[in-house]
């Protein structure tokens, strides 16, 4: 028995060894994942967030319909959500189904258009049919016309349809996808800018840093409203969707690269005196190299975090600006411009389905804050987090 129980103990100090090894040589960016993993929300908004990712890439795919008004359903416009059942009182289906519904006019309604489901007509659920034509990445050679589901006549809508008959579904999947695309060009922009003026403002100091962090204030007392009422009063009419989608994520970029440069230039300023700089130096680097290859990679981490942080704020900002008309406009669809459609007070008192995109919206900027939150405590390396 004292035998079993020496050996239990020298077990246990190997596997408290083992650990310590593991530890002390893991690299900066295991140690942050570790310490990650143990924050339950931030997974929870991870495992969210890369979901909805996913949804927005393969958007043209898990959609059924095209989300512009080529793909409207005129006979079911502002129609309700269509969930697909497998029972009701004439029996029960191992193939999900929704009815057919009809379109009447009746005194009861002052005259408008309802939809009236017909329970004795079932449309069953299908998967992977032909629909219309799409890209991935508008890569040409990637063009497929499969899709998740649909059904065998007809048209499905689990989120229902808006004025125009477009499929509320679909749109908020292309929603998704357009949101953060313009996030990630103006993240990308942002992050670009605030390491090329916060590397060479922190680095060389004197008369660079003070004309740099000249402009870097000047471009953060710009308000961003005003600037960008007096932008749309400049952009022609004429533009296409995809002008007025690039110009606004460059704009974004442009006006939200000062607080990482900041950051940026702070710890360069704290790590260029350090010994390594000047032993590179003394080995005939270049600024550029002891900039790019060692002063930035000493804390490449909390920039990742910082860029998480960044993306809702980009996402707002998208939103925003296209809820009040001066971002994107139809016929893209983005969050943005989805929220437009909830501000008719007819909305919210008949057509509460509209709404159903704002969860999403809710749910995505949630999803970065948590993330951004866990991982900004796991790259701290005196957190809490870590005990």
């Amino acid at each position: 028995m004292t035998d079993a129980a020496h050996q239990g103990q020298e077990t246990d100090a190997n596997v408290d060894q083992k650990l310590k090894e593991a530890y002390f040589t893991a690299s900066q960016g295991q140690l942050i994942w570790a310490r990650f993993r143990r924050v339950r929300s931030a997974m929870i908004a991870a495992y969210v967030l890369v979901f909805l990712i996913v949804c927005g890439l393969f958007a043209p795919f898990l959609s059924p319909y095209d989300p512009t008004i080529a793909g409207r359903n005129k006979d079911y416009t502002n129609g309700a959500p269509q969930i697909p059942k497998f029972c009701d009182e004439n029996g029960c289906s191992w193939r999900p189904f929704i009815y057919t519904y009809e379109r009447t006019r009746s005194i009861k309604t002052n005259f408008r258009w309802v939809s009236e489901e017909n329970r004795d007509k079932r449309r069953y659920l299908t998967f992977f049919p032909k629909g219309a034509d799409y890209t991935f990445f508008r890569i040409p050679f990637l063009r497929f016309d499969r899709h998740l589901f649909g059904v065998d006549e007809g048209k499905i809508h689990l989120f229902g349809t808006d004025s125009g008959g477009k499929d509320i579904f679909s749109r908020t999947l292309h929603a998704i996808n357009t949101s953060l695309a313009v996030g990630t060009i103006g993240v990308l922009i942002a992050f670009v800018l605030a390491l090329i003026i916060g590397g060479v403002s922190g680095y060389f100091g004197g008369f660079i840093d003070s004309a740099a962090q000249m402009v870097t204030d000047a471009i953060r007392t710009v308000p961003a409203i005003p600037l960008f009422m007096a932008l749309a009063a400049f952009v022609p009419d004429e533009w296409s969707s995809e002008t007025r989608f690039f110009f606004i994520s460059i704009i974004l970029g442009f006006i939200g690269w000062p607080t990482l440069a900041r950051r940026v230039r702070t710890h360069l300023l704290s790590e260029r005196n350090q010994e390594y700089v000047l032993a590179a130096q003394l080995c005939g680097a270049s600024s550029s190299h002891i900039i790019r290859r060692h002063l930035l990679p000493s804390f490449t981490s909390y920039i990742i975090v910082d860029l998480v942080i960044s993306f809702p704020y980009m996402v707002l900002s998208e939103t925003a600006l296209s809820f009040i008309g001066l971002g994107l406009k139809d016929p893209v669809n983005s969050l943005g411009v989805m929220l437009q459609n909830v501000t008719n007070a007819d909305v919210l008192l008949n057509y509460q389905w509209y709404f159903i995109p704002v969860i999403f919206f809710i749910t995505l900027v949630l999803a970065f804050v948590f993330v951004g939150d866990g991982l900004r405590d796991a790259a701290d390396p005196y957190s809490d987090i870590q005990k």
